[in-house]
C-alpha cells in the first residue's frame, strides 16, 4: 500500500487567483547554526557560494566548527544556505566616541561603532576630509566626507567613503542617516542635534586622509561561547526568512558541549526541523569512537526522529589556520552537500549515499569501521562514512535516526522522508490559492487537478515505485474526504498517497551448483 499523507487546507494567507500550477520547491538550501567571525546577529543571511560566506561572515575561525561546515558545503555541491550568527551576551562592538571637544571624555557627540560585535571590529579604521564638500557663507565646511576602511596585516581589505555628510539634525545628509543606510561596516550614532563644528571633525579624525589621520577603532570583543540556550535562540531568526524555505539544517556548534547541552540543543533543533518541513544532520560529538556509540545510541535515545539523520565518523580536513594541517571536522556540512549535489544530478528521492556520493575536500576519516561494524551501525539508524580502493571515502548508508531495524518506521529511509517532506513543502506553497474560495466540488476538481499534475511530474521523472500512475500515487479530495462539518469549519482535506523508492542497501548473491551430467 503507498504511504499516505493528511494534508489539512487550512491557509493563513489569501494569494490572488492566478495559473493554477505547483511547482515544486528547493530540496537543499541548508541552514547553519554557530559561532563566526563576524556578521550580522540578528537574522538569517542568505549565502550563495564560499565566497559569499568569506565577505559577509569572515571565513574560517578556529572557535566555529561551523564555518569548516560550510567551506565542505560548497564544496560537495551546496549551492544556497542560511547562515544563522549566534554569540554570547559578553560580544562587544568595536568603536569610536567623542565629546564635543573632540576628545575621549565626557558625553559623546558622535559615535562610529562596528556593524556587528565581534574582535573584527578592532580592524577598523576612520578619516574625513572636506574636498567638495557644503560649506557656510564664509566657506567654512559644514559637511565632510567620511572614510572608512578595514586593515589587516597592513592591508586595506575593505573600505568605504561616504561623502558630503553633516551632523545636522533632520537633514538629507546626516551622518547616521547616510551610512547605517549603506554600510556594511559601521554604524553612526549622533547624540546632539545641533551638529559639529569642523574644528570639532578634524580633531576626531584628522583633515588628510592619509596613515597618520586615520582613527582605529577598539574594544570590540568576541566574547566566550554562547550557552546552550542563547544557540537555542537563534533558531527563531530562521522564522522570518518566509516565503523562503530551508531544507536541511546543520548545528555544528553543538559538538563542543557537554552531554546536556548538546542534548539541549540537537533536541530543539529536531523540533524546529519537524514543524518547518526540514531535514537535521546531526554530528556525532567532539571525541565521539566508535567504541562509545552504543552509550550514545542509550544516553540521546529521546533524539531519534525521522526528520534526522547522523553520519560517523568525523573528517579530517586541511585547517589553512593552522598550517594547512588536519582538523576533525563534523560531518554535517560534508554530507548537506552531498545530498545537494544528489538532488540535482538524480533527486531527493535517490539516496545519498554509494559510490557517486564521494566526499570531497576531506583527506582521511576519523576512523576505518569494517564491514561488521558498518553493519552495526547501519541497522541502529547510524550512517557510516567508509573509505574503499578507487572510489575514495564515501557515505554508506541512508537511514534516519529512527530508521533502527528494530521500530519498524515509515520512515526509516532518508529519501522516503525528505521526499515526502518535498512533496508536503510544494503542496503548501502551490495550494495557497485554495483559501477563501467557495469549498465545493469545483474547487475540489481543480486540487484534484493539480495535485494530479505535480504527482505525475514527478511519477516520470522516476520519483515513485509501480509501472503506472495508479500504482504510483493517488490524489483524493471530495465529498468522502472533506465532510460538511468539515465545510462548515471552513477545512478542505487533501489525502495524497504514493509509493516511495526505497534504497537498495545490501546485495544478496546466491550461487547454486548443478550437480549431474549437462544437457546436450
Amino acid at each position: 500500500m503507498p504511504a499516505s499523507y493528511t494534508y489539512p487546507g487550512v491557509y493563513l494567507q489569501e494569494i490572488p487567483s492566478g495559473v493554477r500550477t505547483i511547482a515544486g520547491v528547493s530540496t537543499s538550501d541548508t541552514a547553519f547554526l554557530d559561532v563566526f567571525a563576524r556578521g550580522p546577529i540578528d537574522r538569517a543571511v542568505r549565502i550563495t557560494s564560499l565566497d559569499d560566506f568569506e565577505r559577509r561572515f569572515g571565513g574560517l575561525d578556529r572557535r566555529s566548527e561551523g564555518s569548516y561546515a560550510i567551506r565542505q558545503y560548497y564544496a560537495n555541491g551546496g549551492s544556497i544556505a542560511w547562515v544563522v550568527r549566534v554569540v554570547a551576551d559578553e560580544a562587544a562592538a568595536a568603536e569610536l566616541a567623542r565629546d564635543a571637544e573632540g576628545g575621549p571624555a565626557g558625553a559623546p557627540v558622535l559615535t562610529i561603532a562596528a556593524a556587528d560585535p565581534g574582535a573584527w571590529g578592532n580592524a577598523l579604521q576612520v578619516g574625513i576630509d572636506f574636498t567638495g564638500t557644503d560649506r557656510d557663507d564664509a566657506d567654512n565646511p559644514i559637511a565632510f566626507n567620511l572614510f572608512i576602511r578595514e586593515v589587516r596585516d597592513g592591508r586595506v581589505v575593505q573600505s568605504e567613503v561616504h561623502r558630503n555628510v553633516n551632523t545636522r539634525a533632520d537633514n538629507a545628509r546626516r551622518v547616521a542617516t547616510v551610512v547605517n543606510a549603506a554600510s556594511s561596516l559601521v554604524r553612526v550614532t549622533v547624540n546632539q542635534d545641533d551638529g559639529l563644528p569642523a574644528a570639532t571633525h578634524a580633531d576626531l579624525f584628522g583633515q588628510q586622509v592619509d596613515q597618520a589621520a586615520f582613527v582605529a577603532l577598539a574594544g570590540g570583543e568576541d566574547g566566550p561561547m554562547p550557552d546552550a540556550q542563547g544557540v537555542v535562540d537563534g533558531l527563531a531568526h530562521l522564522d522570518r526568512i518566509a516565503p523562503a524555505v530551508f531544507n536541511l539544517m546543520c548545528v555544528p556548534i553543538a559538538t563542543t558541549y557537554d552531554a546536556n547541552g548538546y542534548e539541549t540543543i540537537v533536541d530543539a533543533a529536531t523540533t524546529f526541523c519537524q514543524a518547518r518541513r526540514a531535514f537535521l544532520l546531526v554530528d556525532p560529538r567532539l571525541g565521539d569512537t566508535y567504541a562509545g556509540l552504543p552509550g550514545w545510541l542509550a544516553d540521546y535515545d529521546t533524539l531519534r526522529s525521522d526528520h534526522s539523520a547522523m553520519f560517523f565518523p568525523r573528517l579530517a580536513v586541511r585547517d589553512p589556520l593552522d598550517g594547512n594541517r588536519p582538523r576533525l571536522s563534523g560531518p554535517s556540512g560534508t554530507m548537506a552537500g552531498v545530498f545537494a549535489r544528489t538532488d540535482a544530478q538524480r533527486g531527493v528521492w535517490k539516496a545519498p549515499a554509494g559510490t557517486e556520493a564521494s566526499l570531497r575536500g576531506a583527506d582521511s576519516l576519523a576512523e576505518r569501521l569494517t564491514d561488521l561494524e558498518n553493519g552495526f551501525l547501519n541497522v541502529n539508524g547510524v550512517n557510516v562514512l567508509r573509505s574503499f580502493p578507487v572510489y575514495g571515502m564515501v557515505a554508506w548508508g541512508s537511514r534516519t535516526l529512527h530508521g533502527a531495524d528494530a521500530r519498524g518506521s515509515e520512515y526509516k529511509y532518508i529519501p522516503v522522508r525528505r521526499t515526502a517532506l518535498y512533496i508536503e513543502e510544494s503542496l503548501y506553497q502551490g495550494l495557497k490559492w485554495v483559501v477563501f474560495e467557495p469549498n465545493d466540488e469545483p474547487l475540489w476538481a481543480q486540487i484534484r487537478l493539480n495535485v494530479g499534475a505535480f504527482m505525475n511530474t514527478l511519477f516520470r521523472q522516476g520519483a515513485f515505485q509501480g509501472t503506472t500512475a495508479r500504482d504510483a500515487y493517488f490524489v483524493r479530495c471530495d465529498r468522502e474526504t472533506t465532510t460538511q462539518n468539515d465545510i462548515d469549519r471552513g477545512i478542505v482535506n487533501i489525502i495524497v498517497g504514493f509509493a516511495p523508492l526505497k534504497p537498495a542497501e545490501f546485495v544478496v548473491i546466491k550461487l547454486q551448483q548443478i550437480a549431474g551430467q549437462l544437457a546436450t
